[in-house]
């Protein structure tokens, strides 16, 4: 069984980027979990998970765009295009 201590991978403390978003790591924006548990129940979640997801999600936006776009459009021509 492979297994971890979730104490040891406690997520760093939030910082605080506005009035609903922190901040735990680089680049990883999280809504408030205290805005969140008015609404949604939360989990602990180990600091690697986290990594984990965030290391990942340039190839999982690869596979989506290989697969299902006909285009890709960055965000820099679609605020020029004025749409």
């Amino acid at each position: 069984m492979i297994g971890f201590r979730l104490s040891a991978q406690l997520p760093p403390e939030p910082r605080r980027v506005n009035d609903t978003v922190v901040q735990r790591f680089d680049h990883v924006y999280e809504v408030d979990p205290a805005l969140m548990r008015e609404h949604v129940q939360q989990h602990d979640f180990p600091a690697w998970d986290t990594r984990r997801i965030v290391d990942s999600r340039w190839e999982h936006l690869a596979w989506m765009h290989a697969h299902w776009a006909d285009s890709v459009v960055s965000g820099e021509e679609l605020m020029s295009s004025g749409e």
